[in-house]
């Protein structure tokens, strides 16, 4: 297949340059097709830079910034994006979904490679093709170095120029007992904790660098923190520390004890969580992208957002264990027991006595959780499903949001919202389920903390925490939106599923200790599938879809295992990903869905 043309809006990271594909020919050029609130996506931002390194004279990456939500499309959003993440290739924004149409992609992230003849040769979905990327390169560079047709050298990425601020992108803010205010700067890798003045720089956790060194405070490094929480006082006491971050892209927790400064590792291992056990012994178990933390009693410990895998965790500071708590990994919207919901990358959390309230970012909910008996339920005060978001109040059950990441407990145990899609602070109060909005004209809020009768906004994009007022707030009417991208159009009844998975060169299917593949199906409304739901082995099967439904959303997660073919002790992988395929039904439409995981196209 030759590789259609890249068409959208903007490009970023070129000096202002459009780039063609016919510039490219003679190099092996990567397109990513990502958004930025899109967890995976961060995902492989992550898995590139190796390989950009590495095959730097032979390979070109594009991002093609494909946007989920409304705010994602626009121009200044992507750019702070660019700059939050530090993407260091080129990157083309596509807001109407051209290119994203044009190469027939159907999931955030999915990535192409094209070939130095401008052919596409190998599509895969998802995260962990990392090493797949690298062989698929590697045999490339060969074919095209003995045919003369491979080009080395030159790039057409070119950096821009940063602004010096005391805070990039921050996200989260906690109140220490003495007035002090830490924040988590995300963009600068650190913790700044400042005076009661709020504006006066006390000392800073983290020397500024990516990492992961333990130590003391200017010597520690984190990975693009965003969440924090302190500690009761007899707990810090117990646990050696006062609070706990989660240090989101470095896979880990990591302890605060603001008497000494010391910085240590208190969960995770660096490794991003990709299958197998979530629950043991915190240093042994690997993490995924822990967004938001929050001390809460009734579970025990510091609940965890795993927005990596849509779970929630806790963390016990003071045995040093950690289990799943809440999740399936099926990102959508199901409320019941904890065990049985599904949650979509949770980046928000705030305990309230007996409840604990949470922000689904990806699916722009309010929900929260509390006991029930022994148990615990999920319940969700506002949102939708993962393709319904605006600017509306009113009633809870028509309100709406877009993309929430954090929250606070007002007096009157009413909850503050960082809307952050929307730049807006709105209300919900329990009691009369009614929303309204606080402040609007704010740069990406991403974190809320009442701090001294104030409610403190941590605007993320615009690189500052201020104060506002919380006595006023205004009604907007504002329209109900939804994700542009196009549904799948299926015949009603009977069709034909299945995901696509090849190994790279040189790997095979891995069914040493049983099926090396993995298929969970399920469905936004439940009704939506009269036969075909649950977990298999095959990644082929039937499914039914119940009369009278017109559309819906399929949720499909696929897992493949696959280890070098050859060799005593072969290196394994996991390949995995989640589709939450938007479909529509119309009589004499097409009766196949195939979704491709890794693989040449066909």
């Amino acid at each position: 297949m030759r590789a259609p043309e890249l068409v959208g809006d903007v490009w970023l990271n070129t000096g202002g340059s459009r780039i063609t594909l016919a510039e490219l020919r003679g190099r092996i050029t990567i397109l990513d097709f990502w958004t930025s609130g899109c967890i995976n996506c961060l995902h492989v931002l992550d898995e590139l830079r190796p390989l950009e390194e590495e095959f730097a004279d032979v390979v070109v990456t594009i991002g093609v910034h494909s946007p989920k939500f409304l705010h994602e499309g626009e121009t200044a959003a992507i750019e702070a994006a660019v700059r939050r993440y530090e993407v260091h290739h080129p990157v083309l924004n596509d807001p109407q979904l051209t290119t994203w149409s044009q190469y027939a992609v159907k999931a955030w992230p999915t990535l192409v490679v094209v070939d130095p003849e401008g052919y596409v040769v190998h599509v895969a979905a998802g995260e962990g093709h990392a090493e797949a990327l690298r062989r698929v390169i590697g045999e490339l560079v060969v074919k095209h170095e003995a045919k003369g047709t491979l080009r080395r050298g030159g790039s057409p990425y070119v950096a821009v120029e940063e602004q010096q601020t005391e805070l990039r992108f921050p996200s989260k803010a906690v109140a220490t007992a003495e007035g002090r205010v830490l924040v988590v700067d995300t963009g600068h890798h650190s913790i700044v904790e400042f005076a009661s003045d709020g504006e006066t720089v006390v000392r800073r956790f983290g020397s500024g660098a990516r990492g992961a060194q333990d130590g003391p405070f200017d010597v520690a490094t984190f990975t693009e923190p965003s969440g924090i929480t302190l500690l009761p006082n007899d707990v810090a006491e117990r646990a050696g520390y006062h609070a706990v971050v989660a240090d989101t892209a470095g896979h880990r927790l990591r302890g605060l004890d603001l008497n000494t400064g010391e910085v240590t590792t208190v969960a995770g291992t660096g490794r991003q969580w990709r299958n197998g056990t979530d629950s043991g012994k915190a240093l042994d178990v690997d993490l995924t992208s822990p967004w938001d933390v929050a001390w809460w009693a009734p579970a025990g410990g510091v609940v965890v957002a795993m927005a990596g895998n849509h779970t929630l965790s806790v963390f016990d500071p003071v045995t040093g264990g950690i289990r799943r708590f809440a999740g399936t990994t099926v990102e959508g919207l199901r409320d019941g027991d904890v065990t049985e919901a599904h949650f979509a990358q949770t980046s928000g959390l705030t305990p309230d006595g007996d409840k604990l309230w949470l922000a689904d970012s990806e699916t722009s909910a309010l929900r929260w959780i509390e006991p029930s008996g022994e148990a615990f339920t999920v319940h969700t005060a506002i949102g939708v499903d993962l393709f319904s978001f605006g600017h509306a109040d009113g009633p809870a059950d028509e309100a709406l949001l877009q993309h929430p990441l954090g929250l606070a407990v007002l007096p009157g145990s009413t909850i503050a919202i960082a809307d952050t899609y929307n730049g807006a602070v709105r209300r919900y109060d329990p009691f009369t389920r009614l929303v309204t909005t606080l402040a609007t004209g704010l740069q990406e809020p991403s974190g809320l903390l009442l701090h001294d009768g104030e409610l403190l906004v941590v605007e993320s994009s615009g690189n500052r925490i201020g104060a506002i007022p919380t006595d006023e707030t205004a009604d907007v009417a504002g329209d109900a939106l939804a994700v542009r991208r196009p549904p799948t159009v299926l015949a009603p009844g009977e069709v034909e599923f299945a995901v696509v998975f090849t190994p790279p060169p040189g790997e095979k299917l891995d069914s040493r200790y049983g099926p090396s593949t993995r298929l969970e199906i399920s469905a936004s409304p439940p009704e939506l599938l009269a036969d075909g739901a649950g977990v298999g082995t095959d990644l082929v099967r039937k499914i039914r879809f119940a009369e009278g439904v017109t559309e819906g959303v399929l949720q499909v997660v696929a897992q493949a295992a696959s280890c070098d073919d050859g060799g005593e002790h072969p290196a394994c992988r996991i390949t995995r990903q989640d589709w939450g395929v938007p479909v529509r039904f119309e009589a004499g439409a097409g009766k196949v869905l195939s979704l491709m995981m890794a693989g040449e196209p066909r």
